[in-house]
């Protein structure tokens, strides 16, 4: 049997993709990255600042953007426009054959827009197929792909998205074709046992520990999608996944690998 090329997956997102010289950092690290690679980045900061600039409400739910009209603009301008091609000339100029792309592009994303329950997120998607043979495609010709947190329905709307999820379901398209690694960049060196404890890293997740780290509230709050999401990528056939710190890109034994 051949064996499948590697594919490393980064998702990076809050300030880091925001403050030069932290983006500057950890582009260094991706660019140094072996084989294939493939970023996807959120910027939700920016979309923020740039609405408060605009006279655009900014309303949130449980940490989730609601997208009305108004704010789609913004945010396709802030994710689609100034965030992902400030990227994308920053890889060239490290000698990256980037291409910057939102689920739009190439239909390499569709989502359904989130359905109404008890709360109207607006202009928000889930996503439902990733085009894991136009990706391959791209990536076979030596494009790098930068994936900007925007979905289609294909029927002509773009769609606000999870850029987490984003990844976590491109990691899983993906691993029929590659050996994937899904790396989450965040601003903690790992899962912690103690939370206000950096050097308190745990090294290794599995369903079995993940449960108890929930069981005994270790793990917490937004910590336990992710680590959801990670085991489900997994489950699909993903490597592994790592959660760790964007200044640790460089070295990926660091931080905390779901297996």
């Amino acid at each position: 049997m051949k064996m499948k090329d590697k594919l490393t997956i980064i998702k990076v997102g809050g300030k880091i993709v925001e403050e030069p010289e932290s983006l500057g950092n950890l582009l260094r690290d991706f660019a140094s990255i072996d084989g294939f690679k493939l970023l996807v980045h959120g910027g939700g900061r920016s979309a923020t600042r740039l609405a408060s600039e605009l006279g655009v409400e900014t309303r949130m739910i449980d940490g989730r953007r609601i997208t009305d009209d108004a704010m789609l603009r913004i945010v396709t301008m802030v994710y689609g426009g100034l965030v992902n091609k400030t990227v994308v000339a920053q890889l060239q100029s490290m000698g990256l054959d980037a291409i910057g792309l939102t689920g739009a592009d190439l239909n390499i994303i569709r989502s359904h827009k989130r359905p109404v329950k008890d709360i109207d997120y607006g202009w928000v998607g889930d996503v439902d197929e990733v085009n894991s043979k136009m990706l391959e495609g791209l990536l076979k010709i030596g494009a790098v792909p930068v994936i900007a947190p925007l979905t289609h329905d294909k029927s002509g709307h773009l769609l606000n998205t999870n850029a987490d999820t984003m990844a976590g379901e491109t990691a899983r398209a993906m691993a029929s074709l590659f050996d994937v690694t899904l790396v989450y960049c965040f601003e903690k060196p790992g899962v912690l046992m103690d939370e206000n404890n950096d050097d308190s890293v745990i090294p290794f997740i599995d369903r079995a520990a993940f449960a108890g780290l929930v069981g005994s509230g270790v793990v917490n709050g937004g910590m336990i999608p992710k680590i959801e999401n990670a085991l489900q990528a997994v489950d699909a056939g993903v490597k592994e996944v790592i959660i760790t710190r964007a200044d640790s890109l460089g070295n990926l034994n660091a931080g905390t690998h779901v297996r």
